[in-house]
């Protein structure tokens, strides 16, 4: 594995660069055709454009890029893709290129990368390649890396109901009107979470374990990081349907002017979390496997273009 400065000289050097967009995402049909000659008159001529029309094709478009054997592999599209993306190119000896083309593009903004899409292509240009974490989860149906957010709850229901038309017209206010109509047919649940510094049992709606800085588009804490070798996990609000929506409110105004100090976030490198009753979890805004579940942070496990 070559060190990022080797990696970003490699990028710079030979142009070893594949795109690959998941033309399903928000703004990604409208961007795809800009996108290599933008990179072009940056300097950057790709080895191949890949676009895809299915997200489960997305995992087999990574591995054509990849038997390419790029040194720097831009993908665009929203977190679902991008989360993908991670899965599959981490602990690999390339570089992920983040083009966020989706709606709320929760992993763009925790590395900083431009959200106009001029302006990310030039970060993706510049090449300038660090290492960040991704979360692991392990429940009964297997291992699942994430970039941003494994979570149970009214989440599943969001990630299952919010219509594409919905995220296409509203963005990411869309995800707070689905969750507002779902909540009242929503029921609370128990969440035991046990950490190495001991158990808690709590009562709520929604659970979050969170590697990367945003939720929903808008920060969760102000130091939260993807390279802290942290997660953070937090609850919205606890049994009451009220409390729930005042505390999604809060959060939304408010997370980014908070601390991992405060009281309502609980940090650790290892979080085991037990659900009554057991639950699906959301995974980067995709359904996948169910409590109970092991979710770990994973040390540099991905080598991203950031600003």
């Amino acid at each position: 594995m070559r060190t990022t400065d080797e990696l970003r000289t490699a990028i710079r050097r030979h142009s070893r660069v594949v795109v690959v967009v998941n033309l399903t995402s928000r703004h990604a049909r409208r961007a795809a055709a800009e996108v290599a000659p933008l990179l072009r008159r940056a300097g950057v001529r790709p080895l191949a454009e890949l676009t895809v029309l299915e997200p489960s094709h997305l995992p087999a478009a990574l591995g054509r890029a990849m038997a390419m054997r790029p040194d720097l592999v831009i993908v665009g599209g929203g977190d679902g893709t991008l989360s993908t993306a991670a899965h599959e190119l981490a602990h690999q000896d390339v570089a992920l290129g983040v083009l966020p083309l989706g709606t709320t593009n929760n992993f763009a903004r925790s590395l900083d990368v431009p959200l106009n899409l001029r302006a990310a292509l030039r970060t993706v240009a510049a090449a300038k390649v660090a290492a960040v974490d991704l979360g692991r989860v392990t429940s009964e149906s297997g291992e699942r890396l994430f970039a941003n957010l494994t979570s149970v709850g009214l989440s599943v229901d969001v990630a299952d109901r919010a219509p594409h038309a919905l995220k296409r017209f509203f963005g990411r206010p869309a995800y707070a009107l689905t969750a507002l109509c779902a909540l009242p047919r929503h029921r609370a649940f128990l969440a035991t979470v046990t950490t190495p510094e001991g158990s808690q049992t709590l009562s709520t709606h929604q659970l979050n374990i969170a590697n990367g800085r945003f939720h929903a588009g808008f920060a969760i804490a102000h130091d939260a990081s993807v390279d802290d070798r942290q997660l953070v996990v937090y609850r919205l609000g606890e049994r009451s349907r009220s409390d729930v929506s005042a505390a999604m409110i809060d959060q939304l105004l408010h997370g980014d002017r908070r601390r991992l100090v405060a009281g309502q976030y609980l940090t650790a490198r290892e979080v085991h979390l037990v659900t009554d009753p057991v639950l699906p979890i959301d995974v980067d805004g995709e359904v996948w496997g169910r409590t109970p579940v092991t979710v770990t942070s994973t040390p540099d496990a991905l080598r991203v273009v950031v600003q």
